[in-house]
């Protein structure tokens, strides 16, 4: 979360100028309520700019998602900063909700292109987003993390323990037939609920992914970290392929956590817990 609020030539060129900044809490990921907008600090130009643009016209069902304010000369980003609509609500544990939503969104953004940013690998000098890129193509690639090996490196036991399950449970992999699509590859603790209002969205996280691997995402991170039951991972046992894509939504989430510098070790026993859920499916 920024401890620092917007500068004011950045409030004056979204037409915020006579507004006092107010600090949101983590569901809006750093960002400041200015009356109706909320400013929030930009960590990649390119992705923040594609999400506005995106979410100035797309209309899923049932998804209350915030708009892109435009600054008065058009741009979505200023000065590493965006401005979207304020919309209400906090982060809930209601899992099976948010894998229903996810299941709205990605019927609507298959129709999307495959961004230019997305068919890039991770370049020096390294930033969060390359941590990411590097752990989605684990899950995929013939030998995980091959292709970054010298450049990220575990630096803690529970890192390294992250990457030998990695190299166990790619041996359990299977090819799979689904097509890939635009989707939202970080759900879970993002979607805002409001009483019985429709769950409501701040941002789009893009990869370029299969919908149900989207939605095994938010059942990993549900069972490992959010107290979900362990029920949940045959609730949705229908969607297409789901035993890998819970599979390849592990091994995604296992290279996140030893690739981090900010991974904490409290991360692992809840994967792990996963990883036999998991297996058992296989």
């Amino acid at each position: 979360m920024s401890s620092v609020e917007p500068p004011l030539h950045v409030r004056s060129t979204f037409g915020l100028r006579e507004t006092t900044p107010v600090a949101l809490g983590p569901d809006w990921e750093g960002g400041w309520r200015c009356g109706d907008v909320v400013l929030s600090p930009v960590a990649d130009h390119a992705r923040a700019a594609w999400s506005a643009k995106v979410r100035e016209t797309l209309n899923p069902d049932g998804v209350r998602l915030a708009r892109p304010v435009r600054a008065t000369d058009g741009r979505y980003v200023v000065s590493g900063w965006r401005a979207d609509t304020f919309i209400d609500g906090t982060a809930e544990p209601r899992h099976d909700e948010v894998v229903s939503m996810s299941l709205r969104l990605h019927a609507v953004t298959a129709a999307l292109e495959r961004p230019r940013f997305l068919m890039q690998p991770p370049v020096p000098p390294w930033q969060d987003v390359d941590v990411f890129v590097a752990a989605d193509r684990s899950a995929w690639e013939q030998v995980p993390l091959r292709g970054v090996k010298g450049q990220f490196e575990p630096s803690s036991a529970d890192g390294r323990t992250s990457i030998e399950l990695i190299g166990q449970l790619a041996t359990l992999r299977k090819q799979v037939h689904s097509p890939d699509q635009l989707v939202h590859g970080d759900l879970f603790g993002t979607v805002l609920f409001q009483g019985s209002e429709a769950p409501g969205l701040t941002d789009i996280t893009p990869y370029w992914r299969p919908a149900a691997w989207a939605a095994g995402v938010v059942v990993v991170d549900a069972i490992s970290w959010g107290g979900a039951d362990e029920e949940l991972v045959g609730r949705w046992e229908d969607l297409p392929e789901w035993p890998q894509m819970l599979l390849r939504a592990l091994m995604f989430r296992l290279a996140v956590h030893a690739l981090h510098p900010r991974s904490t070790d409290a991360a692992l026993p809840g994967l792990v817990r996963t990883a036999d859920l998991i297996r058992l499916m296989l």
